[in-house]
């Protein structure tokens, strides 16, 4: 008597890292800066201006950032 045929479980997206992180077209992960929510007026302009452009995620987190993105 055979064993019936079992599918593969499909792994689930972390939607929180989903929200917080994107895939570039050469599969580096590309991710935002934080300290840009709140308390604004005791930070300069300038770093204020770094802090609003995007960057791109170390090396050495970008296994599992890209295990909890599934790409």
């Amino acid at each position: 008597m055979r064993k019936p045929k079992t599918k593969k479980l499909k792994l689930k997206t972390n939607r929180a890292a989903a929200k917080r992180f994107k895939v570039t077209a050469n599969g580096k992960i590309k991710r935002g800066h934080s300290m840009k929510r709140h308390i604004l007026t005791k930070k300069a302009s300038a770093r204020k201006r770094k802090l609003r452009k995007s960057t791109l995620v170390s090396d050495a987190d970008a296994p599992n950032i890209r295990r909890m993105l599934l790409k």
